[in-house]
């Protein structure tokens, strides 16, 4: 006929009407008194109005309390404020809130000790004591008891019935502390999600409260329970939103965090790389023991000389002679290659040149008319291999097996070996 949740409703309207019987006097209930009037109903009397003071009345002080928060209030505030960077969160403060706990350390026995039956049988004496004695209102004999209890044989039921003691004790914190102890036993323990959230709720830890009183109602459906996780899913829902949105964000800065660090080590990366090149080509130019900077420029045919070719020319001849080549080249070139061949080698060859067209021995022209052996020439190896032997001629011997360089140095012995000297 009624569906649950409207009798939880009622229910509810229920409570609030035996909490506050004036509430009945609304003009919004004025239905249901007049419908209870007509059954003859025994209703409270109509409140009577508390007298306006006058205005010259001085009105007393607000207590002392009133004016300033407690610490731990204040506090609260504080974390809510670094926690609500980007939004604030409207939340309706309930009723009861306790803000000014002195807190309580409680022997929590051995939760791993397995108890005899005749310590279970006395654990279970103890908590028919204890609840005895918390309905008669003797808190602090009841807990005296609930404790020895929970010494004799920790279980779950023992740990979650203590925290109800607590609740009604206004001791919040231990009450937390035992459900989490119970949790820890049995994870399916109603009772202590039950407490636990009642004593969440009592500190206004709304969202904790929230999500402890819907798991203890999938456990074991309470309407005591469910009414206060009615009472406390706006604000609990609130801050479930805001917390999500605002570890949103944070991943979010994290991420850009991290984009903005790899970039930067990129950035640096690529800067030590070019660094690293423009090094390597500041000290890596020209050939060892000449040519340095390489042989800029063409050297089409060598009209006119080596235009633009081998800077520094031939200035001064070749050293020493080449005294391994057959025929020889007596007297040598003095003074060697000093950086390359600009221009037309400007002043020839000093120690002359006797034979040949133009001071030029025979074969020397040839010389440059071979492409090939040219080629070879710019080679750093061939031309290393070439002032060595240069310098000492029975150096050619170390190039027998340097076919590369052996190559050259037949075609110069060639060329050069009926050659009249220098």
């Amino acid at each position: 006929m009624f569906q649950k949740e409207q009798l939880i409703l009622l229910k509810q309207f229920v409570s609030i009407c035996k909490s506050n019987p004036a509430i009945l006097h609304t003009d919004e209930l004025k239905f249901f008194k007049d419908w209870l009037e007509s059954l003859n109903a025994d209703l409270p009397p109509v409140p009577e109005k508390k007298p306006e003071a006058k205005p010259s009345e001085t009105p007393s002080p607000e207590p002392e309390e009133t004016k300033t928060d407690p610490p731990e209030a204040k506090g609260e505030e504080e974390d809510e404020e670094v926690y609500s960077e980007e939004s604030d969160v409207e939340l309706e403060e309930l009723d009861n809130l306790i803000k000014d706990e002195v807190d309580i350390e409680l022997e929590m026995g051995d939760k791993d000790k397995e108890p005899t039956e005749e310590e279970e049988d006395q654990a279970m004496e103890k908590r028919g004591d204890a609840i005895g004695e918390m309905n008669s209102g003797n808190f602090d004999e009841a807990l005296k008891l609930f404790t020895e209890a929970i010494k004799l044989n920790p279980s779950a039921s023992l740990y979650a019935k203590r925290a109800a003691l607590l609740i009604k004790m206004k001791k919040p914190s231990a009450a937390i502390r035992d459900c989490e102890q119970a949790m820890e036993i049995n994870n399916n323990n109603a009772l202590a999600y039950k407490w636990r959230g009642r004593a969440q709720r009592l500190l206004g830890k709304y969202e904790e409260a929230w999500h402890d009183f819907q798991h203890s109602c999938k456990l074991d459906f309470d309407d005591t329970v469910y009414e206060w996780q009615k009472e406390v899913e706006p604000n609990g829902k609130k801050i479930h939103t805001h917390r999500l949105k605002w570890d949103h964000k944070k991943k979010e800065r994290a991420i850009e965090e991290r984009k903005k660090e790899v970039k930067r080590r990129r950035a640096e990366a690529q800067k030590a790389y070019e660094k690293e090149q423009a090094e390597k080509e500041a000290s890596g130019g020209g050939f060892p023991g000449g040519f340095p900077g390489g042989m800029p420029g063409d050297m089409g045919g060598f009209p006119g000389g080596m235009p633009g070719g081998m800077p520094g020319g031939f200035a001064g001849g070749m050293p020493g002679g080449m005294g391994g080549f057959p025929g020889g080249m007596p007297g040598g070139m003095p003074g060697g290659m000093p950086g390359g061949m600009p221009g037309s080698m400007p002043g020839g060859m000093p120690g002359g040149m006797p034979g040949g067209a133009g001071g030029m021995p025979p074969g020397m022209s040839e010389l440059f008319k071979d492409p090939e052996l040219m080629s070879a020439m710019q080679d750093p190896e061939v031309m290393a291999a070439f002032q060595d032997v240069s310098s000492n001629p029975a150096n050619i011997s170390k190039y027998e097996n340097n076919p590369k360089v052996k190559k050259v140095l037949e075609k110069l012995k060639n060329k050069f070996g009926g050659a009249g000297g220098m």
